[in-house]
């Protein structure tokens, strides 16, 4: 047989995966979301690079069926081979059933795996080594079972990328990592977001037609088993290619540089853009990005904070009047874009109440949030620095025990608690508040009378503030004052809500339909709350955690990160505050409507303090943004700093302080102060993690004589 036919499961797969890959791509390059257009040379860039990427990934990727296919062969089950094989088999199947093996020191779900797959192998070969006449068919469905696997594998991967991308507007990233680890939410989200089971029976069925067309053209592997000589040569031509291909890949992955961040993805190969993600989700600040040293950080950020001395950000915080005991009652909005405000220009009416609680309220107009994942916005109301790089410190093991909004209540006298209608488990919450000193309440706090509708993330948003009030009427009366976060789940895909609630019913999952009713909900919520005793003693702070899209045409475009925030008072005389902030400025800025005397380590600072200097914080998990003085400063890893102007592109009708569209036009010259004041903010927070600086020590003796003095 010629030589290259025995290569035919390889080629015949690859250039299944190719088609694939070409097609995904055409789809995503005219799919709406993909808010741009393409050059000839870039569009040339995408499909020709984006192929041979391909390529080498699938050479990579193909490593198991070279394993597969290189140990087929018949003369393994001739006495006495096969019976010494099988006996390994079976005395490694007895080792890993012992409970003794090494695998049990690592523990998990790891050796029932193991045990599995030997249980299969060892099955398999016995029925191989035992029944000669039924081997060619045996092996024949095996290889079509393997076929039938990469077919599948491929056409899936395809599907998610396209998913993935309509809903994020990239290939796969940090976040698709994070879905793996939280599978039951994801999986639910899926189940209940689209038609699953037709989906799948026709990427079955479609799965079942290649796989035949591929198997009739890749069978004569099998019927006419390579001899010794020609696996050798197999064997070397793909070892080959493997080894280039650990060279070509990265290398071909630096191409990726084009300004429009969209060519870049499209050229880029999803499942080597999984890879990357998984290995970046810790970043060091030191390593990847642009750095200055120590002592000009922190003399930069005296800048910013004139109090501060030394390596840290802790200062003391005095008012001159007395502190105010209210209570307080933070409550952050899942995938709350400013857009949908009619203020900010929307026309759809999807906000009626929180449009008219702004009236009432002091309004921030112009904020914006750390990030675009729910971890990154409670991390910031939360904790009150820059989002670091890489994974939120809500997701990393050194997560505990930090300098807090939670804290600084805690020693004020409050109770202090985190509410959630759905698992705290997930994204880490449980971890994170509990350790930070916070009580949780969440879906598994609910009896089964308290649920009167809940999909894969909790409990609706109407369920979970019926049983806050419940909270607080008990704590209202423990005489003392409470704190106490809540995070909404009822705004995210699948969007599914009780009916009869709004105009738009809840099982058409429509993402207006989820804004308009987490808008209803937190109506109920204040016509029940306005009827507590406790109503006129509390400030009611409300903020989303982040926009309801990221992608966009550029690295941060800042309209997908512009957020709604009020900090609404019972008989307050509403006010609006326009000056540019940061969503870590929140918190800080209620501490000092409240009067509160403490020492701070916040990046956070009170707006309303004649020291403060706009500037806002916004970022991915890898790149890092200042916003300042019209300039948006990005760091990114390998060292990288871009920087642009900010130009408004207003929209008719929407007044000045709601403006949310600007052009980011690239600077001719730089802004060398602008820069030195990202990296001074970005490293210093970085450093003060890494060295455990942030953490939250009892300062409350040391307060008292220290406020004692200064009256």
């Amino acid at each position: 047989m010629i030589f290259y036919k025995k290569l035919s499961p390889f080629y015949n797969l690859a250039i299944f995966y190719f088609i694939i890959s070409f097609i995904l791509r055409i789809v995503l390059f005219f799919h709406p979301i993909t808010q741009s257009s393409f050059t000839i040379i870039e569009s040339l860039k995408i499909f020709s690079l984006g192929l041979i990427s391909d390529f080498f990934v699938f050479i990579l990727a193909s490593v198991f069926l070279w394993l597969y296919l290189i140990f087929i062969s018949n003369l393994k089950y001739n006495k006495p081979y096969g019976y010494i094989i099988l006996g390994g088999f079976i005395a490694l199947l007895l080792y890993i059933l012992s409970g003794k093996s090494i695998l049990d020191e690592y523990g998990g779900a790891l050796p029932r795996i193991v045990l599995i797959f030997i249980g299969i192998k060892t099955l398999l070969f016995s029925l191989l080594l035992f029944l000669p006449k039924w081997r060619d068919k045996i092996r024949f469905w095996l290889f079509t079972f393997v076929i039938f696997l990469y077919v599948l594998l491929i056409l899936q991967n395809g599907l998610s990328e396209y998913f993935f991308w309509n809903e994020f507007g990239v290939k796969y990233n940090f976040i698709a990592v994070n879905y793996l680890i939280y599978t039951n939410e994801v999986i639910g989200n899926i189940m209940q977001s689209y038609p699953v089971i037709p989906i799948f029976s026709a990427l079955f069925l479609i799965t079942g037609v290649i796989t035949y067309f591929i198997l009739k053209r890749s069978k004569n592997y099998i019927e006419e088993i390579p001899n010794l000589n020609e696996k050798l040569k197999i064997s070397g031509v793909y070892i080959c290619l493997f080894v280039i291909s650990l060279f070509v890949i990265p290398a071909l992955s630096k191409t990726e540089n084009s300004k429009n961040v969209f060519v870049n993805e499209l050229q880029s190969n999803g499942i080597y853009k999984f890879y990357l993600a998984f290995q970046n989700n810790k970043l060091d600040y030191f390593k990847f990005y642009k750095t200055l040293p120590k002592d000009k950080v922190f003399a930069n950020l005296r800048e910013q904070f004139p109090d501060i001395s030394g390596e840290n950000t802790g200062r003391k915080i005095i008012s001159d009047s007395l502190e105010i005991h209210k209570n307080v009652v933070l409550i952050t909005i899942e995938s709350y874009s400013a857009d949908f405000m009619k203020a900010y220009g929307n026309k759809q009416n999807i906000t009626p109440f929180l449009d008219s609680l702004a009236q009432k309220s002091l309004q921030f107009t112009n904020l914006y949030a750390a990030g675009n994942r729910t971890v990154r916005g409670l991390e910031a109301v939360t904790l009150c620095l820059p989002p670091t790089a890489g994974e939120s410190v809500v997701k990393r093991e050194d997560n505990k025990n930090k300098f807090s909004t939670g804290s600084v209540f805690k020693q004020k006298g409050y109770n202090v608690k985190f509410m959630y209608g759905g698992d705290a488990f997930f994204d880490n919450m449980q971890d994170f508040y509990s350790g930070n000193g916070y009580e949780i309440v969440d879906k598994s706090s609910f009896s089964p009378s308290e649920i009167t509708f809940s999909n894969v993330w909790g409990v609706c948003d109407e369920d979970m503030y019926n049983k806050a009030i419940k909270i607080m009427n008990a704590e209202a009366k423990e005489n003392k004052p409470f704190f106490n976060h809540i995070m909404t789940v009822s705004n995210h895909r699948p969007f599914t809500y009780p009916n009869n609630k709004i105009d738009i019913p809840g099982d058409i999952k429509s993402r207006d339909g989820g804004v308009k009713y987490t808008d209803f909900a937190l109506r109920r919520f204040f016509e029940m709350a306005s009827k507590q005793s406790w109503f006129k003693n509390t400030v009611f702070v409300i903020v989303a955690d982040h926009c309801a899209s990221s992608a966009g045409k550029t690295q941060l475009p800042l309209d997908k990160y512009r957020i709604p925030a009020f900090i609404y008072t019972p008989n307050k005389k509403p006010a609006q505050y326009n000056q540019l902030m940061s969503q870590i400025d929140l918190m800080p800025t209620l501490f000092g409507l409240l009067h509160f005397d403490y020492e701070s380590k916040f990046f956070g600072q009170d707006v309303f303090k004649s020291d403060y200097k706009p500037r806002a914080f916004i970022a991915t998990y890898q790149d890092l943004g200042l916003i300042k003085d019209n300039v948006l400063t990005i760091l990114s890893p390998k060292q990288v700093v871009k920087q642009y102007d900010l130009k408004v592109k207003p929209t008719a009708g929407v007044a000045p302080e709601f403006q949310v569209l600007y052009d980011e036009i690239p600077l001719k010259t730089d802004r060398t102060d602008l820069v030195n004041d990202a990296i001074s903010f970005y490293q210093s927070a970085s450093y003060l993690l890494k060295e455990k600086q942030y953490q939250f020590e009892d300062l409350k003796a040391k307060n008292k004589k220290l406020y004692a003095n200064v009256r």
